[in-house]
Parts: C-alpha cells; sequence; structure tokens
C-alpha cells in the first residue's frame, strides 16, 4: 500500500540524488561547489572546512559523485571536484516537474502567456 503513495517519486535517480543530499555535509560540499562554479576545488580545500576524518570526506564525495551533481577530475595525485550541470540542471528540473508537479503555486513559476 505504501509503495503505491510514493509511485511518482520512485524514479531511481531522483531517489538517489535526494539520497546524496541528505547528510548536512554533502549539501554544503554541493552548495559549496555550486558557489564556486565554474572553477574546480581540489579535495583538500574542501575537506579544510569540515572536521571529519579524510575516509569520510571522500566517502561524501564519492556519494554526491554517484548521484551525478558533482564531477571529479584526477590532476596528478590530487582530485578536484566541481558541480555538474547536467546533473544539477537535471535535479531541478525533477524537483519541480516530478515532485512539485508543475505547479505555479509551488514552484513560483508563473504562467507565460503571449503579449
Amino acid at each position: 500500500m505504501l509503495a503505491l503513495q510514493f509511485a511518482g517519486m520512485t524514479n531511481r535517480r531522483t531517489v538517489t540524488a535526494l539520497a546524496g543530499l541528505s547528510h548536512p555535509v554533502r549539501l554544503d560540499l554541493f552548495r559549496r561547489l555550486c558557489a564556486r562554479f565554474p572553477l574546480s576545488v581540489s579535495a583538500g580545500d574542501l575537506a579544510a572546512h569540515y572536521e571529519v576524518p579524510r575516509s569520510t570526506m571522500t566517502g561524501h564525495l564519492q556519494t554526491l559523485e554517484r548521484a551525478g551533481l558533482i564531477r571529479a577530475e584526477r590532476r596528478s595525485q590530487f582530485m578536484f571536484y566541481a558541480a555538474d550541470t547536467d546533473g544539477t540542471r537535471w535535479l531541478a528540473e525533477a524537483i519541480i516537474s516530478d515532485i512539485l508537479g508543475d505547479s505555479a503555486e509551488l514552484t513560483g513559476r508563473a504562467e507565460t502567456s503571449s503579449p
């Protein structure tokens, strides 16, 4: 019965992206990378803002990457991260279309009209 209630929200990609942002550190990492876009930021620079072990930070970054929200690039022995434009745009559209249902009242999007 519960599965039927949430049938519209079972899109695996949507669930994965939202789960990726469900931890406060990952949500803040994503915000930080979006604010720095289009620049890439080294894992070390990102880690300097959080009091978490290096392995935990790596796990957070990999979760966001698997969710398609950020991209990683290896430069020599260093990893650099940036917001992924396709994944970020997809998530914004998924929230508006799939979850909110294009409701002008909920999304704040006005109906477009021709002049």
